[in-house]
């Protein structure tokens, strides 16, 4: 049997269009997973080849508020916005409630506040931080955890409460509860890769946190949102809340397209 060669200017050209835009220079990947009757969307992310960001304000100091507004944020940047979804709690000031961290620096700091667990999402324990390092790992901690020994961050998020610790479901989970809503969250199967996911219909916490053990592999994870909860690529377009449930995004994970490589000229 003998292989086809391609000749040096076609290998050249077709070089050129990966690194050009031709073909992607990124490794977002994003599958639909079944389980039970329900269906949800997992975008993996490789943290080696995609750089996630977190996003509160654009340049002029506004938050982004949603997707249209991370979009608008990246084309001033002239780059291409691939992925983006909410973050953590906020409060009703539009300002994220807990520990936010951008490009390194602290916007606001670690909420170690306990309220009665029948307050709220946030309030069930443990609530946690989802974050990257500076070495470009990521990882889920519970706050407590954080706050005796917080990492070098480049981008964190808290929220709450954790759906996974240590490879358990949260333990004030319910298996047999009828609370359902769309649910989003986030967790890192191993600290090269990042697991954003979300049920296209309302769910309970446990078969939510099921899914992402059993599916997404993962031992920590932490719950982002429910109800205005939307994914968004470029490839795939929106998935989770309808909008007419829609209401401002205060912080967001986005992920943009690598700068389009110089062109090369004869």
């Amino acid at each position: 049997m003998t292989r086809a060669r391609i000749p040096p200017s076609l290998a050249v050209l077709l070089a050129l269009l990966l690194l050009g835009g031709g073909g992607r220079a990124h490794a977002l990947h994003t599958q639909v997973v079944e389980r039970d009757g329900e269906r949800y969307t997992l975008v993996e992310l490789d943290l080696a080849q995609d750089r996630l960001e977190l996003r509160w304000t654009g340049d002029e100091g506004r938050p982004l508020g949603g997707v249209e507004g991370a979009r608008a944020w990246a084309q001033a940047h002239g780059r291409t916005l691939e992925f983006v979804t909410n973050a953590g709690i906020y409060d009703r000031e539009l300002r994220p409630l807990g520990l936010h961290i951008e490009d390194g620096q602290q916007r606001r700091r670690l909420n170690t506040v306990r309220l009665p667990g029948t307050v709220g999402n946030f309030s069930m324990q443990p609530n946690g931080v989802f974050y990257v390092d500076q070495a470009g790992h990521a990882g889920v901690l519970s706050t407590q955890a954080w706050q005796r020994q917080p990492p070098l961050a480049r981008i964190a998020s808290q929220s709450g409460p954790m759906l996974l610790v240590d490879g358990q479901v949260n333990a004030s989970f319910d298996a047999a509860s009828r609370s359902a809503k769309i649910r989003s969250g986030v967790c890192a199967p191993d600290p090269q890769h990042v697991v954003f996911a979300i049920s296209h219909a309302p769910v309970s916490f446990h078969r939510f946190a099921s899914m992402l053990r059993d599916d997404a592999h993962c031992r920590d994870a932490l719950f982002l949102d429910g109800s205005l909860s939307q994914i968004w690529t470029r490839t795939g377009g929106y998935v989770g809340a309808p909008a007419p449930q829609l209401k401002p995004w205060v912080g967001m994970f986005v992920v943009l397209a690598p700068p389009a490589a110089a062109s090369v000229t004869r």
